[in-house]
């Protein structure tokens, strides 16, 4: 109820405190049901999360008070249920998300890769940064730029944004995305609905030692090299294009050129990188 508030306009910090201490627990007790169920020592891969398999069986199974077993088995099938709530207060409030977003995070992963549960959207939310610094060296013209950037889903959106900074800006070759790929990217109204703007890929992301990547992954994915997250671009290897939709469309992302690197400045840089294999 609290989640359909806030998307509803409700103010998110208020009703963070509510919807992430119970996403929080309930992903605590999912992994906690999964380590008992692996310590019964039959080699049963783990159940789906479905309520109809909690029996009086699978409760012994997981030891202890009654209680807290059947707290652990709910959990193991509902800890779904806090999703769109949780994106509701953490697509909502970059306040929220800088306070409580850190410490759900690895529990979610835990949690994502036992291949059980369907959590995606809300690692993605989790690891969203804001106002993180990075540095963005450009390989073909051998140029570096500080660029801040916030409120990012995904790489493609990220690579969106650094085409209008960089390629927009003037400050690399390449063409420019288009007018309304960018908006459908940083503006606070979201689209409604699915659209039909397409976005073109003008860069290869690469790690600094020249592994792929993804677009498909997210900002968060961007090694850290001596203090600051480090990414490469190339020249793309082959087309690629893609929907401009942003992956939460409550959430705007912000893509800002801080500073052009002095050409002594990216040399340093340049020397912590590897050129791809």
């Amino acid at each position: 109820m609290a989640g359909f508030c806030v998307e509803r306009g409700a103010d998110p910090a208020a009703c963070a405190q509510p919807v992430l201490d119970g996403t929080h627990r309930d992903l605590l007790d999912a992994l906690e049901f999964a380590r008992r169920w692996a310590a019964g020592g039959t080699g049963d891969e783990l159940p789906e999360a479905d309520e109809e398999i909690i029996d009086d069986a699978v409760l012994a199974r997981l030891g202890g008070e009654a209680d807290e077993a059947l707290r652990l088995a709910l959990a193991w099938c509902s800890v779904e249920r806090w999703q769109p709530a949780a994106l509701a207060v953490l697509c909502r409030s970059a306040e929220v998300r800088r306070r409580r977003a850190s410490a759900l995070l690895p529990a979610c992963r835990d949690l994502a890769a036992l291949e059980r549960h369907d959590l995606k959207c809300l690692a993605y939310a989790l690891a969203v940064l804001d106002d993180e610094p990075l540095v963005v060296l450009h390989r073909p013209t051998g140029t570096g730029f500080e660029v801040r950037i916030g409120g990012i889903g995904d790489n493609f959106q990220l690579h969106t944004l650094l085409a209008h900074v960089l390629v927009g800006g003037g400050h690399v070759p390449g063409t420019a995305p288009s007018a309304e790929s960018v908006r459908l990217a940083t503006d606070p109204v979201p689209a409604q609905g699915r659209t039909e703007t397409v976005a073109t890929g003008a860069f290869e992301l690469l790690a600094p030692d020249g592994e792929r990547i993804w677009n498909e992954g997210l900002p968060d994915d961007i090694p850290v090299v001596a203090g600051r997250r480090l990414l490469v671009l190339d020249e793309p290897v082959y087309p690629r294009s893609w929907n401009a939709d942003r992956f939460f469309p409550m959430l705007p992302g912000t893509a800002e050129l801080t500073r052009v690197l002095s050409a002594d400045e990216a040399r340093t840089w340049f020397a912590s990188t590897r050129r791809p294999s």
